[in-house]
């Protein structure tokens, strides 16, 4: 078994270009850590090696149930790793196929609040999908977080962005062609794609996103029919149909407006009206205005 500081490697997690994430246990503190190291090939590359500690420092700094937090971090044979709290129950790529819409519905609505905690923080995360998205079952109801912010920026930044990151089937156009920067709505966008394929099992657009299918990604190229057997609620075609638009200004304006529509979606037809218990709420008011404007007439007349 690999030894890495004071932290045996059990089981590899994952691994990408530039980092393996590894199952070790910590024999300190007794209990199972998620250890990232630094692909040995980029340990000698000081850009690199700076923005795999920074992503340390930022999952830090966010102090949230919602964000995984980091809580050493270390340097073994010239490779740098961070340690993080291993949550126990996967990601929700493991999930794809396997949702009823309900269960979909929440985590995606998890996922939205989730990364709505990186927006306030003032970060967009860039690279949402479902590998990124752990699950933990051990909360109730069952929550989300949100992992690897190796792609991520301060939202102040991201206007100036030049370089491309990011997976291509989540990415918006915005922020796969660099067409005049991005906010937190590229973020929306890829929980548009996530809820998608939580709910059909596939990505609306495959793998490539809308890159693929149009070289500008400006076309409104239609979503992909829901089957109508996953009895989604009414409204939900509607908000993705939004949420993956390709103009920013069509989609949820945030990520907890996202999760919200989510999990309260407005009926076709109805989208100029107040959600939830507004309408009612609206009703009453008008109500009790008539009475008093009535009992008020009625008054002068007697006083006539």
């Amino acid at each position: 078994m690999q030894k890495l500081g004071r932290y045996l490697l059990e089981d590899r997690l994952g691994a990408g270009s530039f980092a393996t994430v590894w199952r070790a246990y910590d024999p300190e503190l007794d209990t199972d850590v998620a250890v990232k190291v630094l692909a040995d090939n980029w340990a000698s590359n000081a850009d690199v090696r700076q923005r795999f500690l920074a992503e340390a420092r930022l999952l830090r700094r966010i102090s949230s149930p919602r964000v995984v937090r980091v809580h050493d971090v270390g340097v073994h044979e010239d490779r740098p790793y961070f340690v993080m709290d291993y949550v126990r129950d996967g990601t929700l790529a493991e999930r794809i196929g396997h949702c009823r819409p309900a269960e979909a519905l929440h985590l995606a609505a998890e996922a939205g609040y989730a990364v709505q905690v990186l927006h306030e923080a003032g970060v967009i995360h860039r690279d949402i999908k479902p590998s990124n998205l752990l699950v933990d079952a051990d909360r109730t109801p069952v929550a989300v977080l949100v992992a690897d912010l190796g792609s991520a920026k301060q939202l102040a930044d991201a206007s100036g962005l030049t370089v491309t990151t990011g997976t291509p089937a989540y990415m918006a156009p915005e922020q796969a062609f660099q067409t005049g920067g991005f906010d937190g709505r590229a973020d929306v966008y890829a929980l548009g794609v996530v809820t998608f394929e939580l709910l059909t099992g596939n990505k609306p657009f495959g793998s490539g996103g809308r890159a693929f299918l149009v070289p500008d990604g400006t076309s409104t190229s239609s979503l992909p029919t829901i089957p109508g057997e996953l009895d989604v609620p009414d409204g939900i075609a509607t908000l993705l149909r939004a949420a993956l638009s390709a103009d920013p200004e069509e989609r949820p304006r945030t990520a907890q407006e996202f999760a919200d529509a989510l999990l309260s979606p407005v009926p076709p037809g109805e989208e100029g009206q107040a959600p939830g218990p507004a309408g009612p709420k609206r009703q009453v008011v008008w109500l009790a205005a008539a009475a008093v404007f009535l009992l008020t007439t009625v008054l002068t007349w007697l006083a006539r």
